[in-house]
């Protein structure tokens, strides 16, 4: 197994940063790190018992999105993997590098430090998947990549624009392709499983966050720092919808 852990990163307005900070502690039952890079642009959601999964990155240009880290004991051979199936290489930092995706979207490779333990539900949900948003041009191209290199169990979605590619026990994302109606570029953002998405929703907006739209398993919303990201009608411990036959979604 190549990839042998991930961190979902939310990638925010690096001067609304403190912001999304204190949301996404709030949210998910966590602490910050220290802030690290050179313009401290990136902080770790800290769990209290488990492994962290969760990072937050100050971006300077753009309203954010989401990205997905693997870790991984050689990063060199899956950096390799990856452009033979199709990325790019954007920036190699010796011991981490960046890459981009055939449809655009990057993501990166980096060192396994000996995460294990996934954080448990907080509230009632827990940040468990990253969805690519993919225009229909590039999808199938992009399925067919994340599938080879994570070598995931592929599953059909609740609906035809789904695809799910679910990880081997305790690794803690799954990753969600939807195919979008129109083109355009390819974004990313977070989907959080909730076991009761009206009550996770009231809280959400206690802490400030704000309702976006509703979808048939899911609802749009927008954090304080203004990246979207959903609340889905998922078991925050499978992330399968309940009394479905285990099919997936995430957002409209």
């Amino acid at each position: 197994m190549m990839i042998r852990w991930t961190y979902a990163f939310a990638d925010r307005p690096a001067a609304r940063l403190a912001d999304a900070c204190a949301f996404w502690t709030a949210a998910t039952g966590t602490r910050l790190s220290g802030f690290r890079g050179d313009g401290e642009e990136f902080v770790t959601l800290l769990p209290e018992a488990t492994d962290p999964s969760v990072k937050l990155q100050g971006i300077g240009a753009g309203d954010g999105g989401a990205h997905l880290d693997l870790c991984t004991e050689d990063v060199r051979d899956l950096g390799t993997r990856a452009r033979r199936l199709g990325a790019r290489l954007v920036a190699d930092h010796g011991d981490w590098a960046v890459l981009r995706s055939p449809a655009g979207r990057l993501f990166c490779v980096v060192p396994w430090q000996g995460e294990a333990v996934r954080p448990p539900v907080a509230s009632g949900s827990r940040l468990d998947q990253v969805c690519l948003d993919v225009p229909p041009s590039r999808y199938d191209t992009e399925c067919a990549f994340w599938a080879a290199l994570t070598g995931w169990e592929q599953r059909a979605g609740s609906r035809p624009e789904f695809t799910a590619l679910v990880p081997p026990a305790g690794l803690p994302h799954r990753l969600l392709l939807q195919r979008l109606d129109e083109e355009g570029p390819a974004s990313a953002h977070l989907d959080l499983a909730c076991a009761d998405v009206s009550a996770v929703r009231a809280r959400h907006e206690e802490l400030g966050a704000v309702l976006v739209r509703e979808g048939a398993h899911w609802t749009v919303m927008r954090d304080p720092a203004g990246g979207t990201y959903c609340l889905t009608g998922r078991d925050p411990q499978t992330g399968r919808l309940p009394d479905r036959g285990g099919r997936d979604a995430c957002t409209g």
